[in-house]
């Protein structure tokens, strides 16, 4: 690739200014370098979710949300106490876009590793997923994202974490009811 270098004189001369000269430098080069779209890196394919962007069962009341975590508070009230739980109500960032799910401080304090690892999540089919832990941040990164895709969670919805392992994590999934707009 031949980089043409215009002498500052020459382009003064010619009534290009130094930001001119730099964004027609820049363009260049970048054009250059830049691969076409056909080239780019795909982003691998994620399994075909209707909910994967949009929350499709429809609007979730806050009393429906309030109810959710009631049930689940109930449940974990009923789970054996030599397994410490926690409940945590679901929110857009945690099943929709950013599939953050921050775990409270303290929990993560007394009972989670403390380096990064990863944390095994059990649903109620046994099935085992498992997610990456991130310590100095409290909470699951990696694999949860999958986690919530393939349960269906959604905004609103409520989930017990019982530690019935020093990394897994038996979780109870409950649904928040849905106002489909029809009362």
């Amino acid at each position: 690739m031949a980089l043409q270098i215009v002498p500052m004189f020459l382009a003064s001369i010619n009534g290009i200014t130094k930001r001119n000269m730099f964004y027609l430098l820049t363009s260049s080069i970048c054009q250059q370098v830049a691969p076409d779209k056909a080239e780019r890196m795909k982003r691998s394919p994620r399994k075909l979710i209707d909910s994967i962007y949009l929350a499709t069962r429809g609007s979730v009341s806050m009393e429906a949300r309030l109810e959710a975590a009631k049930k689940a508070e109930e449940l974990e009230s009923q789970l054996d106490p030599a397994f410490p739980s926690f409940v945590k109500p679901m929110l857009h960032s945690h099943v929709v876009r950013g599939f953050w799910l921050g775990l409270p401080r303290h929990f993560c304090d007394t009972y989670l590793p403390k380096h990064d690892s990863i944390i095994t999540l059990v649903d109620e089919k046994d099935e085992e997923f498992d997610t990456n832990y991130l310590a100095y941040k409290n909470g699951l990164s990696g694999g949860w994202a999958g986690f919530a895709l393939d349960h269906g969670l959604l905004d609103g919805d409520a989930a017990v974490f019982q530690l019935i392992k020093p990394t897994t994590f038996k979780v109870h999934i409950i649904r928040a009811t849905v106002d489909d707009g029809n009362a």
